[in-house]
């Protein structure tokens, strides 16, 4: 917008130079509004800690990249990335426009502590499986990877997350369970409380990635894809209701609680991850979408 007082010189000086007033302030005022468009900002949600899954926002046209890697920036400017359970890496994110005007922030996550559970009781059959049962949750997990791979375009990760049940927590991110006095691996996803037939919903809208009605630990398995590699897991599922290849949306009743596999009881286990990165689903519940 031309100022009050270029308007007011136009109308004491000659006509020519009126014409090139106007143009030099015009050129001026888009100049000035492609450096404000164009100059980056690092704008995040989510906690950097161990766990945390961190939400961006930018232009679409901007370049995002961590470390050295690009990460994908939405039609809509939004990116995300996430951090392990036990990360202890600086990571160094980094914003350039088309200009090549640049943001960067360092990027630590927190350290945390994790609780330790023991369980007992839990039968020899499931503490040693047999050589079939192995190559069966080989395969299992062959099939879990894959769909963790996807990388799609949806920004659904952005737009904020609900509980997938209503429900008492029983298992929290990162604990470290101890079975029969033998130490396992962390465990990944977060346990609620559930009668068989509860129903789940999604917690953030998308694409349903995988259903295996009966895999070897984790019983019926689905996955959830909420873009840019962001994906909901749940375990031990009595029921789906959705199938491979749908569209779900953030509420809709997806599945039911069960408890199939190798579960002690009827619970839902949710699991949040970054492609191969695990992310702490208590964590993503606390997410602020940007706007």
């Amino acid at each position: 917008m031309v100022s009050s007082f270029t308007h007011g010189l136009a109308k004491i000086l000659p006509n020519t130079l009126n014409k090139g007033l106007v143009a030099f302030a015009l050129a001026a005022s888009f100049s000035v509004s492609a450096v404000n468009i164009t100059s980056p900002k690092i704008v995040l949600s989510g906690e950097i800690k161990q766990g945390g899954l961190i939400v961006g926002k930018t232009r679409p046209d901007n370049t995002v990249s961590l470390n050295g890697k690009v990460i994908t920036v939405s039609s809509q400017g939004d990116y995300t990335f996430g951090f392990s359970r036990d990360d202890q890496q600086s990571y160094q994110l980094v914003i350039t426009s088309i200009n090549g005007d640049r943001a960067t922030k360092t990027l630590t996550p927190s350290i945390r502590s994790y609780n330790i559970q023991r369980i007992e009781g839990i039968k020899k059959s499931i503490m040693q499986p047999n050589p079939k049962s192995v190559a069966r949750a080989q395969q299992d997990s062959k099939q879990v990877k894959t769909a963790r791979k996807v990388a799609s375009s949806l920004n659904y990760f952005a737009q904020g997350f609900i509980a997938p049940i209503k429900g008492r927590i029983t298992g929290v991110y990162g604990s470290q369970r101890v079975y029969n006095g033998v130490p396992k691996n962390p465990h990944f996803g977060l346990d609620y409380a559930g009668k068989t037939g509860d129903p789940v919903k999604a917690p953030a809208s998308g694409t349903v990635l995988l259903w295996v009605p009966d895999m070897f630990y984790s019983g019926g398995t689905m996955i959830i894809d909420h873009g840019q590699g962001v994906s909901s897991t749940f375990l031990h599922l009595s029921h789906s209701y959705v199938k491979q290849g749908d569209k779900v949306k953030q509420g809709q009743v997806v599945a039911a609680v069960g408890k199939s596999g190798r579960a002690t009881g009827p619970h839902l286990d949710w699991r949040i991850n970054w492609f191969g990165v695990k992310i702490d689903p208590a964590l993503v519940l606390k997410l602020q979408p940007l706007h």
